[in-house]
């Protein structure tokens, strides 16, 4: 087979170099005629440009750039040493705009004061009403509360520290929330709605820690501070409401040192009463015990770091102690007396293996069933208590070793009310702390001669101001009711305690106390001063009247108290002997004379009924031919036996009979119907 013949290519001839050199001039020629129509539409648009805008004209010539003829624009650095003022002016201006702009974009967009309150208080309000309606799914919750109260802004933080007060007084269970390793081993399979409890209690506690932290600290601001001083008062409000509503939860301790700390300031404001009246409700409505033994602990701990220099107040609190009416025992500063049958119930009982093993696990059942009902342990409250009266009686004699002059009514007060419960070894060691005190106020009285003493003695009274009689008359009475607490004939045989100096130092302040203006005016009675005093001034006047801190009875109260245990004693009502009733009879009668006409009474009432019970010991003092003593009366004799009582009569009476008071006359008249009834 033949084979295909190849195609053959046709080649064009080469072309001369004029005809080559024609033909390109010629293509040259016709695209620059093509391109000079557009020459002029170029041309306008920039002289627009150039009315617009103020550019330097460009004098360079077109080039030749692939076949088509371009303008050349001129390089910015060839403008930039042509033009430099307008350049420099644009580039300050172009710097001072783009800090501008980075510092607006650093910036947060400002937001007014009252639109952030407002926007929390509706987050606020959110988030409440999520937690009190699904509590267990919304633990989160929590701390976006804590958040918010992170602000700056007073108002909020105050908002935030009451709703979230508000918040954990109605989420607070019954119970003390124990950590998860008390609750048993870690491994142990839970079903999902007990671990939902138990990841909301965990959340719970940790944001209540959280938040009562955060009252500690605001509790402490200083004054000066923006909106210190209303935070501050916000924050004692709260910790008084969950310390008061929720005193079984978490953080107890924490929120007692809130209170304390208010309590440590001897000035009085507002939130102090608050902090007094919630450690008052505290201790009145404890049934467990062991709330007030950390209160009175922490108490006096506060008093001892400040050198028992508080106020009487705080003192007072023990009395509002519920071991008062509940506690059986006896106690000192050092140790506590149980009674018998609580020693009894201590007694050993012999048990085999088996019986030791099953009641021991009978009490962790009834422990734990206590404690899910609430219930309260006899045992350890009875322990409680008795620690509570061990710290109080220890803070009692500190403050009677250190003289601490505003404390000694609050103080002899207490030791009055606490006398049935005072143990008889402790016994001694108080009346010859009280014997002291008499003695330390008779001092006062009567001031040595020396100038610088009395110079030093006069700053003293200006810092601190006391009352020397009716410290001596609490002294007494105090005295008189720690015997009465007492089983008075053991005290006597076994303790040989003698309460004569008493006795005589109550004979010779009869006379001065009938002399005393203020008789009838209690430690905080409104009275206006005497203008015409030697020294007085309006400022030290006010000190005086505002110093006078003893308690709140009067001291006509306080003698009556002090006469009653005196000549009507109760442990003994017959023992009194005859001349110590004439000797006081005679100088009640003559004291009748002098002193305001309700103090009249008072006194007239107590010989009435001393003549009701010891009428034919002193029915003598009423007749004139029955003298039995020789001798002259002394009135002003040391004691009452070297008065000779006897040796007068009691004529004090017909001058009584015409007082201007009728009630006064009154008394009298049954005071004399009584005696002579008993003759």
């Amino acid at each position: 087979m033949a084979s295909r013949p190849s195609k053959k290519r046709k080649l064009t001839p080469p072309q001369s170099e004029d005809e080559g050199d024609s033909r390109s001039d010629a293509k040259i020629q016709r695209s620059f005629f093509q391109n000079a129509a557009k020459w002029d539409l170029l041309e306008d648009q920039y002289k627009a440009r150039k009315g617009t805008k103020k550019e330097r004209e460009n004098t360079r010539l077109p080039v030749k750039r692939d076949g088509r003829i371009q303008a050349v624009v001129a390089p910015v650095e060839d403008l930039k040493e042509s033009d430099d003022d307008w350049l420099e002016d644009e580039g300050d201006r172009s710097a001072e705009d783009e800090e501008a702009e980075q510092r607006i974009s650093q910036q947060e967009p400002v937001i007014p004061v009252k639109q952030q309150i407002r926007e929390a208080k509706e987050e606020l309000a959110k988030l409440a009403t999520v937690l009190n309606e699904e509590p267990y799914e919304n633990a989160g919750a929590f701390k976006a509360l804590t958040k918010i109260g992170e602000s700056e802004i007073p108002a909020i933080v105050t908002l935030s520290l009451v709703t979230r007060m508000a918040i954990y007084k109605d989420l607070i269970p019954g119970y003390r929330i124990r950590p998860i390793s008390e609750d048993g081993p870690g491994g142990e399979k839970l079903s999902k709605e007990v671990r939902a409890i138990r990841s909301f209690e965990q959340a719970l506690v940790s944001s209540y820690q959280t938040y009562v932290k955060e009252l500690a600290r605001y509790a402490k601001t200083r004054k000066g501070e923006a909106g210190a001083d209303g935070i501050a008062s916000v924050a004692i409000t709260c910790a008084s409401s969950l310390l008061t509503t929720h005193p079984h939860f978490n953080f107890r301790s924490d929120l007692i040192n809130i209170l304390v700390w208010k309590l440590s300031s001897r000035r009085t404001d507002k939130d102090f009463e608050k902090a007094i009246s919630t450690l008052v409700t505290l201790f009145t409505e404890d049934d467990e015990g062991r709330p007030s033994f950390e209160a009175v602990s922490t108490i006096c701990r506060m008093m001892k770091s400040k050198d028992y220099l508080v106020h009487e107040n705080v003192v007072n609190l023990f009395l509002h102690l519920r071991l008062l009416s509940e506690f059986s025992g006896k106690a000192s500063n050092e140790s506590v007396d149980l009674p018998m049958e609580s020693r009894k119930k201590q007694k050993r009982v012999f048990r085999t293996k088996r019986e030791r093993k099953q009641l021991k696990e009978e009490r962790a059942l009834q422990k734990d069933m206590d404690q899910a009902n609430a219930n309260v342990l006899h045992e350890e409250r009875d322990r409680m208590q008795s620690e509570c009266l061990k710290a109080v009686f220890a803070a009692y004699f500190k403050i009677l070793k250190l003289r601490t002059p505003h404390l000694m009514g609050a103080v002899l007060e207490g030791l009055a009310k606490f006398s049935h419960l005072i143990n008889q070894q402790f016994f001694g060691d108080l009346l010859e702390a009280l014997k002291d005190l008499i003695r330390y106020s008779e001092s006062d009285e009567n001031p040595s001669e020396d100038p610088e003493a009395a110079a030093e003695s006069d700053d003293e009274d200006d810092e601190l101001t006391r009352n020397s009689t009716r410290e001596a008359l609490l002294c007494n009475a105090t005295a008189f009711a720690l015997l009465a607490g007492q089983d008075a004939h053991n005290a006597k045989t076994d303790l040989h305690l003698d309460l004569s100096f008493f006795t005589t130092h109550l004979w010779q302040t009869l006379l001065p106390i009938s002399q005393n203006p203020d008789l009838e005016l209690g430690a905080r009675s409104l009275h206006l001063p005497d203008p015409d005093a030697p020294g007085s001034s309006e400022s030290k006047l006010r000190t005086d009247t505002r110093g006078n801190k003893v308690n709140l009875q009067t001291t006509t109260v306080l003698l009556i108290r002090c006469l009653t245990a005196v000549l009507l004693p109760p442990w003994n009502i017959r023992s009194t002997p005859p001349i110590r009733l004439a000797a006081f009879s005679k100088q009640l009668m003559s004291t009748s004379l002098h002193v305001p006409e309700k103090s009249a009474q008072a006194l007239l009432a107590l010989l009435a009924d001393v003549g009701n019970t010891h009428g034919r010991k002193i029915a003598a003092l009423w007749n004139t031919e029955e003298r039995k003593g020789d001798g002259v009366f002394n009135a002003l004799a040391r004691s009452e036996e070297g008065s000779n009582p006897f040796a007068t009569t009691i004529w004090e009476g017909e001058l009584l009979r015409r007082h201007y008071c009728p009630k006064v006359r009154d008394a009298v008249k049954i005071m004399e119907k009584n005696i002579m009834s008993e003759r």
